[in-house]
């Protein structure tokens, strides 16, 4: 049976690297055949990106081989993996907005005539390439800093494809999609398997790992784990080999009726340049859902509740009392906190430590808030909360850039953690974590509920966004569409979102 299938295109032999004495990875061995979609999953920390850029020529391995067509190859930088026939699309694009589709897809290989950029040629290959993979409706002459993220992804691929790449690693593709754009990049991965492309896919969500892989390696602490067929085995093993134990539950318990407090945050007829006559409570102890579409007024809503994008009209009470927050300031005075969505660009200070990432919001309310007017109250604080929720790091003063995505959002946590908090608003908690610290994340969300917290979390992941919560608020053009209760189903959930049925008022 196994001399029928056909030679691998890629092989990892043995491949070992370590960073300052760091053993990064250890002896990995790893096969992609011509047209396979080889899913590579592991916790934050596990090699994967490490791996990914030995294979692309970014990093050279200390020890073992990468193999071309079974012939051992020796990288000297990106460039000579690109003209091997390896090709890269990075979580973050490398796309030049200003520039056309047509000239990002060409930059630096621009197909000249007598000298000069033979643009006739070059628009007629992209249009070419954009055909090969089912985007031929892409206008080539677009300028790329017009089209959605979705759009800009299938440049970034036709890019590749433009140096006659025959593998492409694909790196958290769909972390910023929409759910119809999963969609969409599904039938661009088959379209790529149909022209024989070898695909790595690096994902840590579990769903579309099983919807197109057809192998899965798992990695932990540097080590290949396991490499087995997608269609034998499941979810909960595949879990177990990642975190190395059994994760019984994906999420805690909900609140129960006696765990719920008297309602903590309101919001009245609340509106905005993005919302309108938005109305909410959340009570203490209970975990509220935001559901919707992209662009649908989700995060708008934090952003209005935590000052960010104040509320023009309306009105939000706390425990009662009703409050004007117009700064995010305001909002933490007033006990709120704000989980970003958006990670790297607002939620922490890359080149900043551990420590003082973690200490951020706790200088607005330093010398206003008894017990906060000392660095060394603050410092101490927090550096309980870093153990808590066990952040991983070399020490406190470690560039907090270094760390994994858990580990970051766990800081960004015990920065909102110190300052005891009322309100909590989480936007995609888990965006690009894995498995292992997801739980943690959920485990911890729920434990502050139950201690008294009024928790709103809003998620694109509906598995995650019906497991957490108590009840859902599915948002639809900057208004709420309708309320869902706890045991509602994803087709309820996208029904709403996309008006299909009669919306229940919240």
């Amino acid at each position: 049976m196994s001399s029928q299938l056909p030679s691998p295109l890629l092989a990892v032999r043995g491949v070992g690297k370590s960073f300052l004495g760091v053993r990064v990875l250890a002896g990995v061995d790893l096969d992609v055949r011509p047209g396979e979609v080889h899913a590579v999953v592991g916790e934050n920390g596990a090699g994967k990106s490490t791996l990914m850029k030995v294979v692309s020529g970014v990093y050279q391995p200390d020890e073992g081989t990468v193999e071309l067509d079974g012939r051992p190859r020796a990288f000297h930088g990106p460039r000579d993996a690109q003209r091997a026939g390896i090709g890269i699309v990075h979580q973050d694009f490398t796309l030049l907005p200003e520039r056309t589709v047509a000239e990002n897809v060409y930059l630096g290989h621009e197909p000249l005539r007598r000298g000069f950029v033979d643009r006739g040629a070059m628009l007629r290959g992209a249009a070419d390439l954009l055909a090969s993979v089912g985007a031929g409706s892409l206008p080539p002459d677009a300028r790329v800093g017009g089209l959605g993220v979705a759009q800009q992804q299938v440049v970034e691929i036709v890019k590749a494809l433009a140096l006659r790449a025959r593998l492409l690693i694909l790196d958290e593709p769909t972390a910023a999609l929409a759910g119809h754009e999963v969609e969409q990049l599904y039938a661009l991965v088959r379209r790529l398997q149909e022209r024989r492309i070898g695909v790595l896919y690096i994902s840590h969500r579990l769903t579309e790992v099983f919807d197109l892989s057809d192998r899965i390696t798992v990695l932990k602490d540097g080590r290949r784990v396991t490499t087995v067929d997608t269609a034998a085995t499941s979810a909960d093993e595949l879990v177990r080999h990642m975190v190395g134990r059994e994760v019984a539950h994906y999420f805690p318990a909900r609140a129960t009726p006696e765990e719920m407090g008297p309602v903590r945050l309101t919001v009245r007829d609340g509106g905005n340049r993005k919302l309108r006559g938005l109305g909410l409570r959340v009570r203490a102890g209970e975990v509220l859902g935001i559901g919707g579409l992209q662009g649908s007024g989700r995060s708008s809503l934090a952003r209005a509740v935590f000052g960010v994008v104040p509320f023009t009209t309306g009105e939000v009470t706390v425990d009662g009392t009703a409050l004007r927050v117009r700064s995010p300031r305001d909002a933490i005075r007033a006990g709120i906190a704000y989980v970003t969505e958006d990670r790297k660009g607002e939620g922490i200070v890359a080149r900043q430590s551990v420590l003082d990432n973690a200490l951020l919001a706790g200088r607005a309310v330093a010398g206003v808030r008894a017990g906060w007017a000392t660095r060394a109250t603050r410092v101490t604080r927090v550096r309980d909360l870093l153990a808590a929720v066990e952040v991983r790091a070399a020490a406190d003063s470690q560039e907090i850039r270094f760390l994994s995505g858990g580990n970051q959002q766990k800081v960004v946590l015990a920065r909102w953690l110190a300052l005891g908090p009322r309100i909590l608003l989480f936007d995609e908690p888990t965006r690009g974590i894995d498995v292992g610290a997801k739980a943690a994340i959920h485990d911890l969300v729920r434990r502050l509920a139950r201690d008294g917290a009024a928790v709103m979390m809003i998620s694109s992941e509906l598995p995650e966004l019906l497991g957490m919560s108590d009840r859902i608020l599915v948002m639809r053009e900057g208004r709420v569409a309708g309320e869902l209760p706890a045991g509602a189903s994803e087709e309820d959930v996208v029904a709403m979102a996309v008006g299909a049925g009669r919306d229940r008022a919240a």
